[in-house]
This record gives structure tokens, sequence and C-alpha cells, in this order.
């Protein structure tokens, strides 16, 4: 089959790219500059790249019918972000491809009632992130239902992997905390330590995109978790991590808004974000209908993530 992947250098795409061509696909690569993925493969030598500006091109509803036109069996789109931007392609590539897989977020939950939250849950989204990938979720799966769009939803967790920062701990970015951890010095997490995050390894998202693509007739018109077996809580992930470095983690808590005057503003922003969502999905649905089987989890994900900031002189521990 022939398979165009929107922003398929990203994270995801270095893992789905290679993995796809290994399967015999003839597969197309649309990006907005020529970056490298994240790691090495030969099987990139074999892959069409085309260079679109999606922005630009969504300005005079262009974007769409340039998708059309490479005509793909499959398409993938990595970077959708806005409601208005899937009906544009929906409408370009309506009767013309046989499966369109679109990238969504656990983010579309919001606080959740019941953990793991299976893809039945309600939605009740916050923030402008969320509420957009719910929405543009809904309108693809009525795509689906009621006009035979051909739509399947993906939604990851905190995908990481060799390359980049990996959430931590305390539910930001900072990579002073694995420094913090690794000395064994005082840690201060946020409330008691006990919301979760949901990792998952960007190559197990890769997996459930080419499991979807498989098994097309359980695929359509559904959606599904892309997330390690089990999300970790701030104190046990903590913990763990402080034990890959010989350490016994020296945990301090604080109430959120004490906290957060211990921290950047940006800091305490990327982890209200984090923990008032507290992620916890399940895979059930995942490894039942597409026979999603994550080699990683949450703890190997990230552990190996933080191997290569280290190797990489981004981290001193």
């Amino acid at each position: 089959m022939k398979i165009a992947i929107i922003g398929g250098t990203g994270h995801v795409g270095t893992y789905l790219v290679p993995r796809l061509v290994q399967a015999g696909h003839e597969v197309v690569v649309v990006s907005r500059s020529q970056r490298q993925p994240y790691h090495a493969d030969r099987a990139w030598n074999r892959v069409q790249q085309v260079t679109l500006d999606r922005a630009e091109a969504e300005k005079t509803h262009s974007f769409g019918p340039m998708i059309a036109s490479i005509g793909a069996d499959v398409v993938v789109d990595m970077i959708c972000f806005r409601l208005d931007s899937a009906q544009q392609l929906v409408q370009a590539l309506r009767g013309k491809v046989q499966h369109f897989i679109h990238c969504g977020t656990i983010w579309i939950y919001g606080p959740s009632a019941e953990v793991p939250a299976s893809e039945s849950q309600p939605r009740q989204p916050f923030g402008d992130y969320g509420i957009q990938k719910a929405a543009i979720e809904a309108y693809l799966l009525d795509e689906a239902r009621k006009n035979g769009f051909p739509a399947t939803c993906l939604h990851p967790g905190h995908i990481v992997g060799p390359g980049w920062p990996a959430i931590n701990p305390q539910g930001n970015l900072n990579l002073a905390v694995w420094e913090t951890l690794a000395k064994g010095e005082t840690l201060t997490l946020p409330n008691f330590g006990m919301e979760t995050l949901h990792h998952v390894h960007a190559d197990d998202v890769a997996q459930l995109f080419q499991q979807a693509i498989d098994h097309w007739s359980a695929a359509v018109g559904e959606s599904f978790h892309a997330v390690s077996p089990a999300a970790l809580t701030l104190r046990g992930y903590a913990e763990s991590v402080a034990g890959w470095f010989g350490q016994e983690a020296n945990l301090n808590c604080l109430p959120f808004d004490e906290w957060k005057a211990t921290v950047s503003e940006q800091d305490a922003q990327a982890t209200y974000d984090h923990i008032a969502h507290s992620p916890n999905a399940s895979i059930e649905k995942a490894r039942r209908l597409l026979d999603y089987a994550p080699r990683y989890s949450s703890l190997q994900a990230v552990r190996e993530a933080v191997d290569w900031l280290a190797a990489n002189g981004k981290i001193n521990v």
C-alpha cells in the first residue's frame, strides 16, 4: 500500500516510517522542513519526502487537495491540532483513501472518574489542546459512522524515547530533576505525589499505528489508547528513578500553591497541566481488537530516554 504520513519526521514517525518500509509499504513523508528523524535508519533512503507548510497551505485551502494528490491508500495525520484543519483534510480525502488515522491524545478526557480510563469514558477536556483534540475525535468518528469516512483515532500518552527529554517525576521537563534524584538530594513533589503520569515509548505508539493499518476492519470508526501497560504515580516514579542510581529517594511534599513557588513559572504550568489531568488509560481495547502489545513499561521507556540524556551530556548523573 501507499501510505502518506503528515509530520512523519517527529517522535512517532522516527519509528513508524521504518516499520512501514520494512513491511513492504510505499511511504511518503510530508513535513514542513527536511529535518532528520531522531535516529538513523536505512529505511529512510526508500522514502519519498514532500516539503509542505501546512499552516500556509491551509490559508488557501490547498493543503487537503495537495495531500489527496499524493494518491495514498492510507493517510496518517500526526500533526492536526484544530478542528478546522481536520475538516479541510476530510473534505479533500473523502472517497479517495482506504484509511485515515489521526493522532490524538489521552488529554481528551480531562479528569477521569474511573481509572484506568476506557475509550467509552465521557470526554470532559479542559485547555485548548485537549478541547480541540476531543472535537477532532468527535468529528472524525461521526464522519466514520454516519458518512463512511474510514477514520481511526489513536490517543498517545506522554511520548518518550531517546533523543528528547521525558516528563519527569515532578510532571515537567526540568532536566535538573534527574540530577537531583541521581545524587540523592531532596526533591519536592506537589501535593502528596500521588497524581499519575502515563508514558509510552514512541516505538510502541508506532506499533499501534501499524496495527491499526493491518487491522483495518477493526480500527475504522474507533478510538484506541496508545500508552504503556500502566501509569505511574509521581512518588513511585521518583523512587524508581533514584533507585537506578543506587539512591533512596529523598522526597518532600508541599501543597501545589506552595510548591509552585519553588520552581519556575514554566515548570509550574507544565506540572499543573500534567497532574490536573493525571492520565491513567486502559489498553485492553487495543490489545483485544488490534493485537497491541507494547514492548516497554513506563519506567523502561523513560530509562532509555534518561540514559540517552546522560550519554549525550544533557544531564550530569
